[in-house]
């Protein structure tokens, strides 16, 4: 159980909670308060609740680390405790089975996204449209067309999934309406290929990484650019921001990877180790971490307060295409071009490995982990209890 510290300030403003709301992934409960008469909202994350933990004692431990939760509000947290702990046991004996085979587009994907509830995913591709689908159903609902070029990086502004930026190879952003398919704005500024893009999670800002060895920040409301981040010598093809939107990261075909201050522009400190071009980089979910995969079929763990490397993570015997944390930050997942996908823990040891089918786009493009483009068609997989 993890909890944010509370600004005490003074020590005169009072603390007053005005409610709870729970967080299903990654496991959680949100509390919003007032403090000088604004609405504010903090976390208490539960990253290591299991069906088997103890929520008498959890509460008493959320009690006496969160000021803002008091007696009378312990059944209610008790309550939102066994709600997650059954959500987790309704998880815990998935099987997967292929649900649907959509013909998404006239020409190769590029990208797969979904919302955060799942109810529905967006496609890129190389015909110059954003397509977006209703996952139960199959149904296309909007066809985002405006681009001149491939459409290659595309994302929801979770976890609200109310808009949807797509990044493009004619060098610009665009920003559209999930519900109308209405293009808000163009965000134009790149000089080369936009290949990467990322949403803050209070959905004020989307970056966009670029061949032109740049990353831009833009507002969302009125569309203009409020930074540029430059110091890398080479393209920039993996990006995105903690979970606080304090940081930002981006990881360079340079070998390196930059943190950024996201309120500032300000770089933090460069990450140096990789020996080849850096294929993906991100914090895991309490900001503790950075995980970075490259092309010298290694990744590094690296701690994210000070920029140090922590581990690095052998075995493959080609180059990484994708990695990423598990919502406990604690088990690592990296896909290489060499057919394996290894699963790790924080310390290096391999727990065990799975051959995965080999997904290829007609550029023969890094493929990220969680998304199925391949060819013209877009497959939907999804789970079924075990009975």
């Amino acid at each position: 159980m993890a909890t944010k510290s509370v600004d005490q300030g003074s020590g005169k403003e009072k603390m007053k909670l005005k409610g709870l709301l729970l967080r299903y992934y990654p496991p959680g409960i949100m509390l919003e308060y007032e403090k000088g008469g604004e609405l504010r909202t903090k976390s208490i994350d539960l990253l290591n609740l299991s069906s088997s933990t103890d929520v008498n004692a959890l509460v008493e431990e959320i009690q006496k680390a969160e000021p803002l939760i008091t007696a009378s509000r312990s059944d209610q947290v008790k309550l939102l405790i066994q709600r997650l702990q059954d959500k987790l046991r309704q998880h815990s004996n998935h099987k997967f089975y292929l649900f649907k085979v959509l013909r998404a587009h006239i020409l190769p994907l590029t990208n797969v996204a979904l919302n955060k509830s799942g109810s529905c995913f967006i496609t890129g591709s190389y015909d110059r449209t954003c397509k977006v689908w209703d996952t139960a159903s199959g149904e296309e609902l909007h066809t985002l067309e405006g681009h001149r070029n491939v459409v290659y990086a595309i994302a929801f502004n979770n976890p609200y999934g109310d808009k949807i930026a797509t990044g493009s190879f004619d060098k610009t952003c665009k920003l559209w309406s999930v519900e109308t398919g209405k293009c808000y704005h163009t965000f134009r500024g790149h000089t080369a290929e936009i290949v990467c893009l990322s949403f803050n999670p209070q959905s004020t800002l989307v970056a966009t990484g670029s061949m032109d060895t740049t990353a831009k920040l833009w507002d969302i409301q009125n569309g203009e650019e409020v930074f540029t981040l430059t110091g890398h010598s080479a393209e920039i093809i993996s990006l995105s921001f903690n979970t606080s939107g304090k940081r930002i990261i981006t990881g360079s075909f340079d070998h390196t990877v930059a943190v950024w201050e996201a309120d500032t522009g300000r770089k933090v400190y460069t990450l140096i180790g990789h020996c080849a071009e850096i294929s993906s980089a991100l914090f895991n979910w309490d900001c503790s971490l950075i995980l970075t995969g490259s092309m010298d079929k290694t990744c590094m763990l690296w701690d994210a307060t000070n920029g140090k490397c922590v581990a690095t993570l052998t075995g493959h015997d080609d180059e990484i295409l994708d990695s990423c944390f598990d919502y406990t930050g604690k088990l690592i997942a990296t896909a290489s071009a060499d057919g394996l996908h290894h699963l790790t823990d924080n310390y290096g040891l391999v727990v065990h490995y799975v051959y995965l089918c080999s997904l290829k786009t007609t550029d023969d493009a890094p493929i990220p982990l969680c998304h199925f483009p391949v060819d013209h068609v877009c497959y939907s997989i999804m789970p079924t209890l075990s009975l």
